[in-house]
């Protein structure tokens, strides 16, 4: 029987991390790392009062799946084209280069047993960090914002794509690449139903009708479309991160609402994922987390900064790109903040971990990496940013041609 014990603990401390934040607003601290660091508190490395059970390992499946989910949603498709499109999608290019260089150099070292893995984790940014950071510092409309921001899609599609093509299937790359495929059409013909349906009458004034009653429609809708392409993504022998991905990603061309129809339907799904899955997802990876294997030896702790480094050299160097259309200040600001990575690294880590790739201690200094990048890469860069006129930004060009589309 599933317990509820351990549960009402994960639970407990998900709701305290924000909270405990919010009494001190001048803290700028994504609660996401309170949360991490309180699992590991309660966790077998500590205090040793929690450990994963049945009923917190399902919850926890499913916020990561929501996670991925809501990171396909913030694709923001009309602003990925033009100057923007090209300079991230040259930028993410860069980062794979210098990510398999910096792989191959920590694998002669001895420091990582899978170069390519890690390479993959280290091209990710952190999305769902960044945008509130954007926000707050009134940037998100800017050219530096629409940069950060499009770098960020990439980055978080890319790195999905690259570890479900190398890192799932048992068929070779060749058979992974042409299940992706298979899946990407399957998500095209689900786009073009959902599409016709919604033009007839009858069913559009259906769902305005139930959509804010107890059956929540469109919610339902949308958890069907999530763990639909969770489960056919499995079913093929993909990574149910790249389905979860894949359908927040039609869920954002689909959901137009031009017309203001339901202009609380994000919320809703925001709502669901991130006051109650997702938290569960974090604080339970602070409870798997190693922590003694870390501290096991010197060279493990080391690797933390060695980590964080090559993080600032694989997402922060392709930033130099950007000076096309930013000063030099923001140009560094821009790679700090690429640099900012976690969820992918403890979602990659894990199944990296599951697959035998990656060594407890080796996955623990790359979440630890991950916390120092989130802990201070955003808060020094709003430092910069801060206090700082900068000059007219030029304007990014754009072009006729259709936003980018998967």
């Amino acid at each position: 029987m599933p317990s509820f014990g351990g549960l009402l603990i994960v639970v407990a401390v998900a709701f305290a991390a924000p909270f405990i934040l919010g009494l001190f607003p001048k803290v700028r601290l994504p609660s996401v790392v309170l949360e991490i660091i309180a699992g590991i508190i309660i966790g077998p490395s500590v205090l040793a009062i929690v450990h994963i059970d049945q009923s917190i390992s399902v919850i926890s499946v499913i916020g990561l799946a929501f996670l991925l989910f809501l990171a396909g949603l913030e694709i923001d498709f009309g602003k990925l084209r033009g100057q923007v499109l090209h300079l991230t999608l040259a930028g993410f290019a860069l980062s794979f280069v210098i990510a398999i260089v910096v792989a191959m150099g920590l694998k002669a070292s001895g420091l990582i047993e899978t170069p390519l893995l890690v390479a993959i984790i280290l091209c990710a940014t952190s999305l769902g960090v960044l945008v509130p950071v954007l926000k707050d510092a009134g940037q998100i409309s800017s050219t530096f914002g629409q940069l950060i921001i499009a770098a960020g899609t990439i980055a978080d599609f890319g790195a999905v794509i690259l570890l479900s093509i190398f890192f799932s299937g048992e068929g070779g790359i060749g058979s992974t690449l042409l299940l992706i495929g298979g899946l990407v059409l399957l998500g095209v013909v689900v786009f073009f139903a959902v599409r016709g349906a919604e033009r007839s009458s009858v069913i559009s004034l259906d769902l305005i009708r139930l959509q804010d009653t107890t059956a929540q429609i469109r919610v339902r809708g949308a958890v069907v479309l999530l763990i639909g392409f969770a489960a056919i993504a499995e079913k093929l022998g993909l990574e149910t991160i790249l389905g979860a991905f894949m359908a927040g990603a039609i869920l954002t061309l689909l959901d137009r609402d031009e017309q203001m129809t339901h202009p609380e339907f994000r919320r809703k799904l925001e709502a669901i994922g991130f006051g109650v899955f997702i938290p569960v997802f974090f604080v339970a990876s602070g409870v798997n987390y190693d922590l003694n294997a870390l501290l096991a030896s010197a060279s493990n702790v080391i690797m933390v900064p060695i980590f964080l480094a090559a993080l600032v050299a694989v997402r922060g160097i392709p930033a130099l790109l950007y000076r096309r259309v930013l000063d030099g200040r923001r140009t560094a600001v821009a790679g700090l903040m690429q640099a900012t990575s976690l969820p992918f690294i403890v979602a990659a880590t894990a199944i990296g971990q599951e697959l035998d790739l990656i060594s407890p201690a080796e996955g623990a200094a790359l979440i630890g990496a991950g916390l120092l990048s989130v802990l201070f890469f955003p808060a020094t860069g709003l430092s910069l940013l801060r206090g700082t006129q900068a000059p007219p930004e030029p304007e990014v060009e754009e072009d006729s041609s259709p936003a980018m589309a998967m």
